[in-house]
């Protein structure tokens, strides 16, 4: 039986960026509010972390720099996933040489690949490391989704911790528990289904709520490995409506100028991704006027 990586809430922290830069003074504040808001992990340069704009320079130093700022407080999981093999083991063995917990590997995107492609992929990658890796399935971006059959088969190396699911099908995430058990395990990729996820066995989320309320995600995923699904209902369905506006448009969009609203100041995204259309920014606006994160 493995060990999860973590359970409760992981953040999916967003990268700061300044004057063309990543702005590692305001990351090293980004980190400390997650730790004291009682986050579990800190995942780094994923995709709310806009690590496909960063170049392969600053992704190393981010990673290297968060591990050394949490100094073991939590976990911390590096993103080191690619369309390219080698990249994706590059990343992978970096994130392990700075001393991150677990790296965080999305499927390949654009180029794809079949189910045995997959685990080609993802084994020769784990082969090269020695620490552990979560998978990310997020087919809505990568256009390529994890059977529960190739779930099962790469539950089986020792390496392969378990997956970040965002596919929302559920009947995919109930049979990959299903199949897989305590060799395999699971977490939410999205807020908006962290319960549903893990009533039926999910270890937790990886979190876009989180950059902005840590510690509303830390009791929410709490409560339901506590089993006091009351609670947790109650809090799931009262920032429901904000959950769906941090998707309002292309994540990280939303939550950084949700960030930036409450005097975050974690600067814009990067190019491709812009400033939000102003009729979305007020209905964002509204629905944190709603649970009280403005007036």
């Amino acid at each position: 039986m493995k060990t999860p990586v973590f359970t409760g809430s992981s953040v999916a922290i967003v990268t700061p960026f300044k004057n063309g830069k990543v702005d590692f003074e305001k990351l090293s504040e980004l980190i400390e509010f997650q730790i004291t808001g009682g986050t579990a992990a800190i995942t780094i340069c994923g995709t709310t972390g806009e690590s496909s704009t960063m170049s392969l320079e600053e992704h190393m130093e981010t990673v290297d720099f968060c591990v050394k700022k949490v100094n073991k407080r939590v976990k911390v999981i590096a993103g080191a996933g690619s369309n390219d093999t080698m990249a994706a083991v590059q990343l992978s063995q970096e994130a392990e040489r700075s001393g991150a917990d677990a790296v965080l590997s999305v499927t390949p995107y654009y180029n794809k690949t079949t189910q045995r492609g997959l685990v080609k992929h993802y084994t020769y990658i784990a082969d090269r490391i020695n620490i552990p890796m979560i998978l990310y399935n997020v087919p809505s971006r990568t256009g390529l989704a994890i059977s529960a059959d190739t779930y099962k088969q790469l539950s089986k190396h020792p390496n392969i911790n378990g997956t970040k699911e965002a596919s929302t099908d559920f009947s995919l995430i109930g049979s990959t528990i299903a199949a897989c058990g305590d060799d395999f395990y699971v977490w939410s990729g999205n807020d908006n289904e962290t319960v549903p996820m893990m009533s039926i066995g999910a270890k937790g989320v990886i979190s876009v709520v989180a950059n902005i309320m840590p510690a509303l995600m830390a009791e929410l995923a709490e409560a339901c490995l506590s089993g006091d699904y009351a609670h947790a209902a109650k809090l799931h369905l009262k920032y429901l409506d904000f959950m769906g506006k941090l998707f309002i448009e292309v994540n990280p969009i939303p939550v950084k100028a949700a960030m930036n609203l409450v005097g975050m100041d974690v600067g814009e995204p990067r190019l491709p991704l812009c400033e939000m259309d102003p009729a979305n920014a007020e209905k964002l606006k509204a629905s944190m006027r709603n649970i009280g994160l403005l007036k």
